[in-house]
């Protein structure tokens, strides 16, 4: 039981943490937020973890049924968030400055605009986007495929999936709440090249998404052709 605990937890938080980032998204979220006080910086950071935390719990929980539902394959779905993500590593990677942002503040987030920040896009696709959804989605449809889903006997399963989400959810938090100490200590070259860095695993992590994608279309041809 302990085993199954343990292998589940570490599975999703070593397949969600990379994906997810939030060391490299510590800086971007200071970069969006240099507009707002400390105080609603801290809001921000624990509103955007828990509302990772919620998307990512239903995403594993009702997202196999919703492809089903739709007709959409694991492949399909690498694919499409493989492409955003790529999108969002090249964006970043090619974007100016931290130190160029706080000049322009409609380019920000403000106390004003911070509540109806909080999701979109701190969370999503900031911190939450589709390669992470597809990422939790498909831990649990391969799961499943493997054999009959009993909640009893996967209660341990569960356990541990939901405690690596409430982890990397507090990780999240913890590293947004101190992203300007974090900028203080780095300095803004040192944030500037910490972004870029970052920036550049996100897109490696976009086109192996989109690589897994295809490997899936190139499995289920192969099998097409050797049953003719």
């Amino acid at each position: 039981m302990l085993a199954t605990f343990l292998t589940s937890f570490i599975a999703v938080f070593a397949a969600l943490f990379p994906i997810i980032n939030p060391l490299g998204d510590g800086p971007i979220f200071l970069n969006m937020v240099q507009g707002c006080t400390e105080e609603v910086r801290r809001r921000l950071a624990r509103s955007v973890a828990i509302n990772c935390f919620v998307m990512l719990f239903g995403s594993m929980l009702i997202g196999p049924q919703l492809l089903l539902f739709f007709g959409i394959s694991l492949a399909a779905l690498k694919l499409a968030g493989g492409a955003v993500v790529i999108a969002m590593g090249w964006n970043l990677l090619n974007q100016q400055g931290t130190s160029d942002h706080g000049t322009n503040p409609s380019t920000g987030i403000t106390d004003a605009t911070a509540a109806g920040s909080a999701f979109f896009p701190l969370t999503m696709p900031m911190t939450v986007g589709p390669g992470s959804i597809a990422t939790a989605i498909s831990l649990v449809a391969a799961e499943r495929d493997e054999k009959d889903f009993h909640f009893l006997a996967e209660l341990p399963a569960v356990i541990g999936a939901t405690s690596a989400l409430f982890v990397l959810s507090l990780v999240i938090y913890l590293v947004y709440r101190e992203s300007s100490g974090i900028q203080r200590v780095l300095g803004a070259n040192g944030t500037n090249v910490l972004m870029r860095l970052f920036a550049f695993i996100l897109l490696a992590i976009g086109v192996q998404i989109f690589l897994g994608g295809l490997n899936g279309y190139a499995i289920d041809l192969s099998k097409l052709i050797s049953t003719r």
